[in-house]
């Protein structure tokens, strides 16, 4: 079927890959921000975290606050009350080596002798050993009690457990750790950071994570930062409720989506209490999918929705110093309508990309970027009886930063066969004369979400819809008598 659909929209895998194994080349690749000759010292690099990713801090309005690396680790997180227990030198407890907080030792720089975020890239800036205080803003990849990871500032040092430090904390914004420095890139969502959850019994999953390893059915060849869904079900049939369905009346899909999905992020700042410039968060990629209908669905005129799969991966993208945690869920979907009457036959394959997501500037607010483009082959195309139906393969989709949804975007490629004339006979034999036609398709939607202010921006009154992207194109068709 029009599969997809990951898009926005992608698939995955519910295995993780060990620390101590390679991830696929595509799930390290990052960029380094665009930027203008006047700016380029302060743009930071956008790249795959690596696994233990450090914890960042920034203190803005004092000497030497920019955002840095840092041994502190969120030990425990309490999302209903705020409060955090924050550990030093990246372990729970407190490390014996721990020199008191009024005690600056040649390791624990000043405040002042902070390195800040534009010299920080990956790999480049000494994590920092210090204890959190009031004022502190922390970036923290996923940890204990922040499943989606943690952007906060410390409000109230309570005091000190067996496990670290307890604060109270209040939701935080990039734009505090980021300031005024400029980042754009793109990241692949590696297949083994997606956790699946199959809510029908016939659908596989596979990957490849090295040219000699893969995950998923014999046979099911996937391309290294790939990942493929396949899917068979049966769809409601025509027939009387006492009477079994003929051959002719039943009807199933079946089909497999192939996604390369990766998340898009871009922030142009103008300083820690300033809106930024610019910004830019959505997801986007290739997909290649094979499917089939065949048969007379007992479809009604309301779509009918069935999920098939969920899926949720957290990937960290490292932006300078700083762990970027972007949460991305899909729900993948089959959907029918129509009138039960007409008998289809269909296959075809389905190649193109997509786009989805919010950007951002000082003129125009947030407004809606989406896209979607593909072809179709149609390998056989049959329609018999008269009436119409239509069903898609579909995901939707939502990414968001540190657990605030940000965009939601609906992906649903699909197939609709028509015939109008008269039918004479039975299910088994019949004639019909008039005429027939089989159309592909691909429709779009979506909206931008309030939460997108987690990048400094101003708050959305509203939901911005993305934008409608409805393209049709035929497939076949013809008359016959």
């Amino acid at each position: 079927m029009p599969a997809l659909a990951a898009s926005a929209l992608l698939l995955a895998a519910g295995c993780s890959s060990p620390p101590s194994q390679a991830a696929p080349p595509a799930s390290t690749a990052g960029s380094r921000a665009d930027a203008s000759p006047d700016s380029t010292d302060r743009s930071l690099t956008v790249a795959a975290a690596p696994a233990g990713t450090a914890t960042a801090t920034a203190r803005p309005g004092s000497a030497g606050g920019k955002a840095h690396r840092t041994k502190l680790s969120v030990s425990s997180y309490d999302g209903k009350t705020g409060r955090a227990v924050i550990s030093s030198n990246g372990r729970t407890g407190k490390p014996s080596s721990a020199p008191p907080a009024s005690s600056p030792t040649a390791n624990s720089p000043a405040p002042g002798t902070s390195p800040s975020a534009s010299e920080a890239g990956p790999g480049t800036t000494p994590e920092t050993p210090h204890r959190t205080a009031v004022g502190d803003v922390i970036a923290s990849a996923p940890a204990p009690g922040a499943p989606e990871g943690l952007l906060a500032k410390v409000t109230k040092v309570i005091g000190e457990t067996p496990e670290g430090t307890e604060v109270q904390t209040e939701p935080a914004q990039l734009n505090a750790l980021l300031g005024d420095d400029t980042a754009k890139g793109s990241v692949p969502v590696a297949p083994a950071d997606f956790d699946i959850d199959e809510l029908l019994p016939d659908v596989d999953v596979s990957w490849s994570r090295t040219r000699d390893t893969h995950i998923g059915p014999e046979g099911a060849t996937v391309p290294l930062g790939s990942l493929r869904l396949d899917v068979r079900t049966d769809l409601p049939s025509v027939g009387n409720a006492t009477a079994s369905a003929s051959a002719s009346a039943s009807a199933s899909v079946e089909g497999f989506v192939q996604v390369a999905p990766q998340v898009d992020f871009r922030y142009g700042g103008q300083g820690t209490g300033s809106t930024p410039a610019s910004a830019y968060l959505g997801v986007s990629g290739d997909w290649t999918s094979g499917w089939a209908l065949k048969g007379r669905a007992g479809a009604s005129a309301a779509p009918t929705r069935i999920p098939f799969a969920t899926l949720h991966a957290d990937p960290v993208l490292q932006v300078g110093p700083v762990p970027v945690v972007v949460n991305l869920d899909l729900t993948l979907y089959l959907r029918i309508s129509g009138d039960g009457k007409v008998t289809v036959d269909v296959e075809q394959n389905l190649k193109g990309d997509f786009k989805a997501g919010g950007t951002f500037g000082l003129g125009q607010g947030w407004t809606p970027v989406s896209s979607a483009d593909m072809t179709s082959t149609p390998v056989k195309t049959t329609v018999t009886s008269a009436g119409s139906v239509q069903a898609a393969l579909g995901a939707e989709a939502s990414v968001g930063l540190y657990g605030s949804v940000g965009v939601v975007a609906d992906l649903a490629p699909y197939v609709r066969g028509e015939a109008t004339g008269t039918v004479t006979g039975t299910d088994d034999v019949f004639t019909f004369d008039g005429s027939w036609a089989v159309h592909g398709g691909v429709d779009l939607n979506g909206a931008l979400r309030l939460q997108l202010s987690v990048f400094g921006t101003p708050v959305l009154q509203r939901n911005i819809p993305l934008g409608s992207v409805h393209r049709e194109w035929k497939l076949a068709g013809g008359e016959t008598s």
